[in-house]
């Protein structure tokens, strides 16, 4: 019996049917993008397209809501887009076409194409501190001055990229905060933040600097040594060394507890010990402070030892002296002045402050004379009697004499000695002859 047209057609169609679905549910594609989905503003990304079956046709399709429109076909299953802007942010698809059956593919799982770089970059930061002791917690907060209400953070995997760790809605707060928690092997690495908007979610910040979690306590903790002593002078080299009996591959300066971010491989000391020197050049006083090192190795970088014993760099004052030296004098002579000019200059400074000091104390005595007439001190000496002053005899009228001595005035004045009686000396002497008018009539 020969089957009819109708039972033909209703073969054909179910074995098309059948055909169609095990294509479309066993032999999705998939689609990558590289080197990343996470695409910097006009940079370019590839996105592949992978099937099992010969296709000879695949088609890239871009999301867009509820709509599915077809972006581009290609004989290849490569798709390169950039450089992109915000518009390539978005979610795509793939599929390939059959020509056994002229039927296409399903669409692979979508792939999210996120921009980067639309917004500044937001801070982050490691609390209590990016150096946590083995099960120790840590918190990372993103924070920006921009009114995002989605901050992403992203872990660097073991190949170097950043996978995302996770999300967290703000509302518009200027800070989300990612409780890591007790922090293992796995927790410790590189991080960074993203800030966003929900209303655009695959147009995002660029990324903020990276902040380092680290595990400390995992090995036995070096010494650190300031070569020459921790405390020099200002404009000295400085260089501290770091040293331990561990074969660490790696040595890390810190400054109060901060990380400086320069790690040195280390070679053999003097004493067979693993050392590395940190070069802080010229001193100032900005280096003084208290500094630590760490040993870590290349197979687990954010494994560290314990922190050494903090040492405490001291840099005081300047090289140069302000006292005369020696040295000095000898320079003063290449310089042109020899060292008998320079004692007459000393002895012509001398003479000069002596000489004023002594006009001082004479005006101060006057003054005291004058403002005291009824109490006047008469000093030893020898006063001439009858003597006429100002060419008038004045038989009201007193002189005294004041006996001072210049040599004792300067040597007083370069050493300090104790107050002695005035005596006589060997030395000029200079008298000073004052008027005293007596306040009440000679008898």
């Amino acid at each position: 019996m020969c089957p009819t047209l109708l039972s033909l057609l209703s073969l054909g169609f179910c074995v098309s049917l059948r055909i169609w679905a095990a294509v479309g549910e066993y032999d999705k594609p998939s689609l990558s993008a590289w080197p990343s989905p996470v695409v910097p503003l006009g940079q370019t990304v590839t996105l592949r397209c992978h099937f099992h079956s010969p296709f000879k046709i695949f088609r890239l399709f871009k999301r867009d809501g509820t709509s599915l429109p077809e972006l581009q076909g290609h004989h290849v299953n490569t798709f390169t887009l950039g450089p992109v802007t915000r518009e390539h942010a978005g979610s795509y698809t793939c599929s390939g076409f059959y020509w056994s059956v002229s039927v296409w593919s399903t669409h692979s799982d979508p792939l999210q194409i996120v921009v980067t770089g639309v917004f500044t970059k937001p801070s982050i930061s490691a609390h209590p501190g990016p150096l946590v002791q083995e099960g120790k917690n840590v918190t990372i907060r993103c924070h920006s001055p921009l009114s995002l209400d989605k901050f992403i953070l992203h872990q660097e995997d073991s190949t170097g990229h950043f996978q995302r760790r996770g999300e967290r809605f703000t509302g518009g707060n200027a800070s989300a905060d990612f409780f890591i928690g007790s922090v293992i092997s796995g927790s410790a690495g590189s991080y960074r933040c993203y800030g966003s908007l929900s209303r655009s979610p695959y147009e995002w910040s660029a990324p903020s600097d990276p902040v380092d979690v680290v595990i400390t306590g995992l090995s036995k903790k070096p010494s650190l040594s300031a070569q020459g002593g921790p405390v020099v002078r200002s404009g000295e080299n400085v260089t501290l060394l770091c040293s331990s009996e561990s074969a660490f591959d790696q040595f890390h300066l810190l400054r109060e507890g901060e990380n400086l971010g320069r790690p040195l491989a280390g070679g053999r000391g003097p004493r067979g010990a693993l050392q590395a020197e940190f070069p802080l050049g010229p001193g100032t006083p900005a280096h003084s402070g208290v500094y630590s090192c760490l040993g870590s190795f290349t197979r687990s970088p954010y494994s560290w030892s314990d922190p050494s014993d903090p040492l405490l760099l001291s840099v005081t004052g300047s090289t140069t002296s302000t006292c005369p030296s020696p040295m000095d004098a000898h320079t003063t002579e290449e310089a042109g002045f020899p060292q008998e000019r320079s004692s007459v200059l000393y002895i012509i400074l001398g003479l000069a402050i002596a000489f004023t000091s002594t006009s001082i104390f004479l005006a101060a005595l006057v003054c005291h004379w004058c403002s005291t007439p009824n109490h006047i001190a008469i000093m030893k000496g020898e006063p001439q009697e009858d003597r006429a002053v100002s060419g008038v005899d004045s038989p009201a009228e007193d002189v005294v004499y004041a006996h001072l001595n210049l040599g004792t005035l300067s040597e007083r004045l370069n050493t300090p000695t104790p107050v002695s009686p005035m005596h006589p000396f060997p030395e000029p002497s200079i008298y000073e002859e004052f008027n005293v008018k007596k306040d009440h009539a000679e008898p």
